[in-house]
Formats: structure tokens, C-alpha cells, sequence
């Protein structure tokens, strides 16, 4: 017998090494082998993997029925779903809205405890106050913008004024006799800005609450505000009070028949208030993560866009970066805008 020796075809060496390669990748990037780095990022965690196991509360550092509140439960209730776990709101209005987000900042980083606040306790508070129990930078970890309000400047139907223009030629004409309500920083600065636009005075009476300022134009005790939409809306639309102007620089889709202050000749004058999300600072990344990835998705669904277009909301659905951004563009305006006013801490 003979001994038949085969040698190996031109190139089959090559094509030994090849596959011999592509195996060695698929084994390196197997479900087995990719532990280590899960274990990185905490998805192996199992409080992470198995975020929500149990109910998850939303603080609301407002009293019910304002836009902040209305925005969060249409949050909590999708969150709900996805989630299969319940999102309860919980109010807690106070001065500023400081007690309720120093709650939010105080409570455990764990994922079941989150702030839904306006751009006022983030924005706001640091400019008007020396001293405040949280810092908005320090203590939270920012998840998504769900949308954004811009302000709506109503009178009483009552007075003899249609249009922005008209408002200030009767605030002229009337020095320090025109008033404002205003239950926050925001809302003040917004004025603030007006004024410094028009050359205008206006005199500033302060409230609790959006809510007991859009009662007081209701019953003529001030002139005018400078709100955003929830609260307005219902007024508005009975005709009960007029909206003069969007602080915007596009109409609104809930109000289109009503012109952006651009429009009125003043530009520059764009004002509104963000409701986000937030979550105390420490809480895992991977919580943050699904907690932000929800959002942009409930900020896209069609029957919330309808619902926050109805209240005068633009939909926005950030992701977390964007959000930081937000809050870091908004202080540095509106803190030019209190030195130009003279407005200092207290």
C-alpha cells in the first residue's frame, strides 16, 4: 500500500486563519464572555435590571392643576404602563417650590423617588435667592425635558386693550398704576424683560400661586399676567380674559389666531418655562438611562403631543445632555436680565 500524502489547495491557509478568526470574535463578544463589561455599566446590577420592582413617586413642588402638575401626571401615567408599576404624584407646594424640590434632592438615589419641575427652582431660585438647601447642578442628575411653555400675556376682557401694542401706549399713559401678578421669579423677570423692551413700568403684585393670579385679572385686581398656558387656557378660551401676545417666536397650535410678541413688533422677548424631569444626584446610570429613554418615547406619542398642544405645550422629549444645556443657557439669561433690573438675591 501506498501512503497518499494530500497537500493543501493554494490558499487554504489563509482561509484557515480567516475562520479561525471570525470564531474566535464570535466567542469574544458571547453573552458569557460580556459579563465584565455589563458588570460596568450596572446592568448586572439587579435593583437596575429589574428597575421598577415597586411603586415610584413624582414630586410635584406645586399645588394640583397648574401646568407642572398637569404635565406630570400625563407623565406618570405613561410611565406607568411601561413600567407595569405605579408613578403616584405627590404635591408639595410651598414657597419658591424650595420644600418640595429639596425633597426631591434629600430623597434616596434609587430611582423611585423623582422631581418633575418647571425651570424656576433650577433656574430661578438661584438667581433670586442668596441661599438655597439644594444645588440644581450638585444634588440632581437631569433626565429629559418633556416639554416646554411658552408665556401667554392676558388682560381681563374688560380692558379697553387688543393688542400688545395698545397695552403699553395704556401703560404709558398710566405710570406705576398698571399691575402684574406673578407667583415666582420667572414670572417677574418675564415682565422684567417687557419693560426693559418698552421703556414700560409696571407694578409687581406678588401671589402664591398661577393659579390665584389668573383668579385676581378675573377679578380686576391687577392689569395684567404673564403665564404660562395651563392656567389660562380655560379664561382664554371662555372669553373671560383676552390673550394679547405669545412671548414666543412662533404661534402656538392651542392659540393660533393669537400673535407672537415678534409679531408685535418686540423681539427678543421669547419667555417660557420647561417642565423636566430629575432625579436625586448618585442615582445609577443604567436607572437614568431607561428612566430618560422612556420619556423621549412618551414625548413622542401622538396622544401626548395632542394633549400637551391643547395646553399651549411644545413637545420636546431631550435627552439628559440637552437638558443640562438647558439649564446652564436659562440661568446664564435670565441672570443678565435681574442685574439689568436691579434685581439682587435676598
Amino acid at each position: 500500500m501506498y501512503a497518499v500524502t494530500r497537500k493543501p489547495l493554494p490558499g487554504t491557509g489563509l482561509i484557515h486563519f480567516c475562520i479561525v478568526a471570525v470564531m474566535t470574535a464570535i466567542v469574544a463578544a458571547s453573552p458569557l464572555t460580556a459579563v465584565p463589561a455589563l458588570a460596568q455599566d450596572g446592568t448586572q446590577d439587579p435593583a437596575v435590571r429589574n428597575y421598577p420592582s415597586r411603586p415610584i413617586k413624582m414630586i410635584v413642588a406645586y399645588t394640583v392643576g397648574g401646568g407642572t402638575d398637569i404635565m406630570a401626571r400625563l407623565a406618570a401615567k405613561e410611565l406607568s404602563q411601561a413600567f407595569g408599576q405605579p408613578v403616584v404624584v405627590e404635591n408639595r407646594a410651598g414657597t419658591l417650590a424650595i420644600a418640595g424640590t429639596e425633597a426631591g434632592a434629600r430623597a434616596a438615589p434609587d430611582g423611585y423617588t423623582l422631581l418633575a419641575t418647571p425651570s424656576g427652582p433650577m433656574t430661578m431660585n438661584p438667581i433670586v435667592r442668596a441661599q438655597l438647601p439644594y444645588s440644581p447642578t450638585r444634588d440632581f442628575a437631569a433626565i429629559s425635558v418633556m416639554g416646554k411653555l411658552p408665556f401667554l400675556l392676558a388682560v381681563n376682557a374688560s380692558l379697553p386693550v387688543r393688542n400688545l401694542k395698545e397695552l403699553i401706549d395704556y401703560a404709558r399713559a398710566r405710570p406705576n398704576e398698571v399691575s402684574y401678578g406673578a407667583s415666582g421669579p420667572l414670572f417677574q423677570l418675564g415682565v422684567e424683560l417687557l419693560k426693559q423692551k418698552t421703556g414700560t413700568q409696571f407694578l409687581h403684585i406678588p401671589y402664591k400661586s398661577s393659579g390665584d393670579g389668573v383668579a385676581a385679572l378675573l377679578s380686576n385686581q391687577v392689569t395684567m399676567v404673564l403665564l404660562d398656558t395651563p392656567p389660562l387656557s380655560g379664561p382664554v378660551k371662555s372669553g373671560r380674559l383676552r390673550a394679547l401676545a405669545f412671548a414666543n417666536d412662533k404661534r402656538s397650535a392651542s392659540f393660533p389666531d393669537v400673535p407672537t410678541t415678534t409679531e408685535s413688533g418686540f423681539e427678543g422677548m421669547e419667555v417660557y418655562t420647561w417642565v423636566g424631569m430629575m432625579a436625586p444626584a448618585g442615582t445609577p446610570s443604567g436607572i437614568l438611562r431607561k428612566l430618560e429613554i422612556e420619556l423621549i418615547r412618551i414625548s413622542k406619542l401622538p396622544e401626548v403631543r395632542e394633549r400637551f398642544q391643547a395646553l399651549g405645550v411644545e413637545p420636546m422629549g431631550t435627552s439628559a445632555e440637552e437638558f443640562r444645556r438647558i439649564i446652564a443657557d436659562e440661568t446664564q439669561r435670565w441672570s443678565a436680565v435681574a442685574k439689568a433690573s436691579g434685581i439682587k438675591p435676598e
